[in-house]
């Protein structure tokens, strides 16, 4: 290689925003209702955690503020649940704090979310509340 020639630089990939549209944010609020309605997911089970990283795309891909501190318990719970020394009084707390984040998302919203999304703040908790016994 010539020692006079440039190096070459290498160009960061562009992150491509995802764009979500209403009907797959009701689908995925739909899925998720249909899901915690059914009672606690089995740990042993995956569709608790795709439907996490699900909602942590969508809410990252959101301009929306007031979102940050929904995506990070949204990390913690995903955290949580795989790891093998969770405890459920740990589990229980991020539930009623994303119960409680979701029911704030909830009142603020204008559009046809607020109920649905009051119904999922509303079942984060009762989740947690069952687990904290």
């Amino acid at each position: 290689m010539d020692s006079t020639a440039s190096t070459p630089q290498s160009q960061p990939t562009p992150s491509i925003p995802l764009d979500v549209t209403d009907q797959q944010n009701t689908a995925l609020l739909e899925d998720t209702l249909n899901l915690l309605n059914a009672g606690a997911p089995d740990k042993a089970g995956q569709h608790g955690l795709i439907e996490i990283e699900r909602w942590a795309e969508v809410l990252r891909a959101s301009e929306r503020p007031g979102l940050a501190k929904i995506i990070q318990e949204l990390n913690t719970l995903q955290a949580q649940l795989t790891a093998s020394d969770t405890q459920a009084h740990d589990l229980a707390e991020t539930l009623a704090t994303l119960g409680a984040e979701t029911s704030k998302v909830a009142e603020e919203t204008s559009d046809d979310y607020s109920g649905p999304l009051t119904h999922l703040g509303k079942l984060l908790i009762k989740l947690g509340s069952t687990l904290s016994r």
